[in-house]
C-alpha cells in the first residue's frame, strides 16, 4: 500500500515537470496552460478585454442527454479515469470527477422542474480563490477561473466554499493524462471553460460544441464584454438569471427559461 501511495505523487511531479521543460518557462499561477500555447504560437496574452462567459437554455436541455458531459470528459481525460479495482461503484459515484453534472431544480411554488448542466459557474468574486490558503485558486483577467495544481495541498477549502458544489478531488491516480489538461491524485479540479482551447484561439467549449452537434444548441459560450458576440446579443434580448444571484458572485455562467 505504501508504495501505491508514493507514486502518484512522483508520477505527478514527473509528468508536470516534463510539461514545464516543454513549455520553456517557470511554473506559476496560470502560466503553464497559457505558456504551452503560446509555445504553438496560437495564443496571445491573456487581458482583461475579454470575459468569457456561458449561457445555457434550459428548455433546449433534453432529458437523458449527456452530450455535454460525455464531450468534457473527453476533452479533459476524465473519461480515462476508470473506477479503481476493488472500488465498490457507490463509493466510485460519490468520489468520481464530475466537471459537469446534470441537476434537476423543482420550483416548490410551481412544481416545475428544470433540468440543467451545472459545472463551475466562473464567478467574479469567487469564494473558492477567496478560502484558498496557497492560491492556487485563481482567476485569471478573462474571468476563467482555475486551480494550479502545483500549488494545490488538497486541503479542500474551494470544494467547501463553492456554493455550486462544482468541485471535485482526485483520490485516485490519473493516468494516460492529455499534455494540455495535466491531472493529479491529491489536487482539486473543476470546469475551465476548456482553457486549452482558448489559449489555442479557438473560442469554444467542448460541451457547446456536443450540445450543437447532437441537435439542441443549448449552450452558447462567447466573450460577455463583445456586444456583438451571440452571447451578448442573447443576453439582452432574453431574460436570464444567475443560480444563487441573491449570493452576488456575478456567475460567468447564466440560464434562460429556468
Amino acid at each position: 500500500m505504501s508504495d501505491t501511495t508514493e507514486q502518484p505523487d512522483m508520477d505527478r511531479r514527473k509528468f508536470l515537470g516534463t510539461t514545464a521543460v516543454v513549455a520553456g518557462v517557470t511554473l506559476a499561477p496560470g502560466v503553464v496552460l497559457h505558456s504551452i500555447a503560446a509555445a504553438e504560437g496560437e495564443s496571445g496574452p491573456v487581458t482583461d478585454e475579454v470575459r468569457w462567459g456561458m449561457l445555457i437554455d434550459t428548455s433546449k436541455c433534453a432529458d437523458g442527454c449527456s452530450a455535454c458531459v460525455d464531450a468534457c470528459d473527453k476533452e479533459n481525460g476524465i473519461s480515462v479515469h476508470a473506477m479503481p479495482e476493488g472500488a465498490s461503484p457507490e463509493t466510485w459515484n460519490a468520489q468520481r470527477p464530475q466537471w459537469i453534472r446534470a441537476v434537476k431544480l423543482r420550483d416548490r411554488q410551481t412544481g416545475k422542474t428544470t433540468r440543467l448542466p451545472l459545472m463551475c459557474q466562473h464567478c467574479e468574486f469567487p469564494p473558492c480563490v477567496d478560502v484558498c490558503p496557497t492560491g492556487a485558486s485563481f482567476k485569471r483577467a478573462d474571468g476563467v477561473v482555475l486551480v494550479d495544481r502545483h500549488t494545490c495541498i488538497g486541503c479542500r477549502y474551494c470544494m467547501m466554499a463553492c456554493p455550486y458544489k462544482a468541485r471535485s478531488f482526485i483520490h485516485e491516480n490519473a493516468y494516460n493524462q492529455l499534455a494540455a489538461v495535466p491531472r493529479g491524485k491529491g489536487c482539486v479540479e473543476s470546469c475551465t471553460f476548456c482553457v486549452q482551447r482558448l489559449d489555442r484561439g479557438e473560442g469554444t467549449t467542448a460541451c457547446t460544441e456536443a450540445c450543437k452537434q447532437a441537435g439542441h444548441g443549448a449552450i452558447v459560450f462567447g466573450d460577455l464584454k463583445d456586444p456583438e458576440s451571440e452571447i451578448s446579443k442573447q443576453l439582452k434580448s432574453y431574460p436570464s438569471r444567475q443560480i444563487r444571484a441573491d449570493l452576488e458572485l456575478n456567475t460567468g455562467v447564466r440560464y434562460s427559461n429556468v
